[in-house]
């Protein structure tokens, strides 16, 4: 039974309460309407105890290992002192809604680590495969006192904007001695990377990946940097053998003192603040726009009318969203 106080919520997560930290992400990934409530006020009492954490973004090729990566990664972090989150997300079926939440299977030593958090969370089809309730739930993570936050991603292959836009530093982990080195990942994404890491390079896979790496130091200085106080390097390393995973660590911590230096830390994690922002009212206009009596009405008809091929989808759209009134009844026609 989920308890409906807020404070009860907001004190375990705080003490760090392994249980309640569950439960609070449970309650913000809900879609229920108390639910959503509830969630809201814990939010907004754990908000002055977040924004401390290092925001780590971790994307990247199918089969370039990151679940391996991270859990070598969060092991070397943990052997340093650290405590980290992993907000993992899982692809969901776009059938079912099903999804395979395997991460701690693939982490089978950071799952057990005291000083680690594993959140499986399917992506629900959001596009990026990001969760659509990730961002609050990494700020819950902070509150907890975890001093590393990671986000993996589902991989390349669909917009990652939504992951970068959350984070502060943007990892781009990719393979060697797969074909054309480019192929696979958008332009896009290389324009959002802080950093180009090219996995697996260990044994016989040592001179292609240095090959790659090449390859995509040359394709990133055709790009202009998104900031004008980091150029994104290009490293090689190795989940398995650990070599390059300090280097990786390193190269986030120079980015980390380079922005904050310069300003742009604190200017941009006030623009994502804002574009969050627009993103939940968004979401919320379309939640509610769907919830509109009037509209919940017309709809199903609507929809008929467009996957018979009746109606173009244009005019449906505009009928819908202009049959509204300034008091929000519905028009007659």
């Amino acid at each position: 039974m989920l308890s409906q106080d807020p404070q009860f919520y907001v004190d375990g997560v705080l003490a760090g309460n392994r249980r309640v930290l569950a439960k609070t992400i449970t309650l913000v990934e809900s879609t229920h309407p108390e639910h959503q409530r509830l969630a809201m006020a814990i939010l907004e009492r754990l908000a002055p105890h977040t924004g401390d954490a290092v925001r780590l973004g971790i994307t990247g090729v199918p089969g370039v290992g990151k679940s391996t990566f991270i859990e070598a990664f969060g092991m070397q972090r943990i052997a340093e002192g650290l405590s980290l989150a992993v907000l993992a997300v899982d692809p969901s079926s776009t059938r079912s809604g099903g999804s395979i939440l395997a991460d701690k299977t693939r982490m089978e030593r950071l799952s057990i680590e005291p000083d680690a958090f594993i959140r499986p969370s399917p992506s629900s089809g959001t596009l990026g495969g990001v969760a659509r309730k990730t961002r609050e739930s990494m700020l819950v993570c902070e509150a907890a006192g975890f001093d590393l936050i990671v986000v993996e991603t589902v991989g390349v292959g669909q917009s990652e904007t939504t992951v970068a836009s959350m984070v502060d530093f943007f990892l781009v982990l990719m393979l060697a001695g797969a074909g054309d080195e480019l192929q696979g990942i958008k332009k896009g994404v290389l324009e959002l990377a802080d950093a180009v890491v090219i996995n697996k390079a260990d044994g016989e896979n040592v001179r292609p990946a240095e090959l790659a790496r090449r390859q995509y130091e040359n394709a990133l200085h055709l790009l202009m940097p998104a900031s004008a106080h980091w150029s994104p390097p290009v490293r090689t390393c190795s989940a398995r053998t650990l070599d390059g995973l300090d280097q990786i660590w390193r190269l986030v911590g120079d980015h980390r003192e380079r922005m904050r230096v310069s300003g742009e830390f604190e200017t941009k994690r006030r623009r994502q603040d804002l574009a969050w922002m627009w993103d939940l009212i968004e979401e919320g206009l379309r939640a509610r726009f769907r919830r509109h009596p009037g509209i919940r009405d017309q709809l199903p008809r609507i929809e008929r009318e467009v996957a018979a091929g009746r109606l173009p989808a244009t005019m449906a759209a505009h009928r819908l969203l202009f049959s509204l009134d300034s008091e929000g009844a519905v028009y007659k026609e």
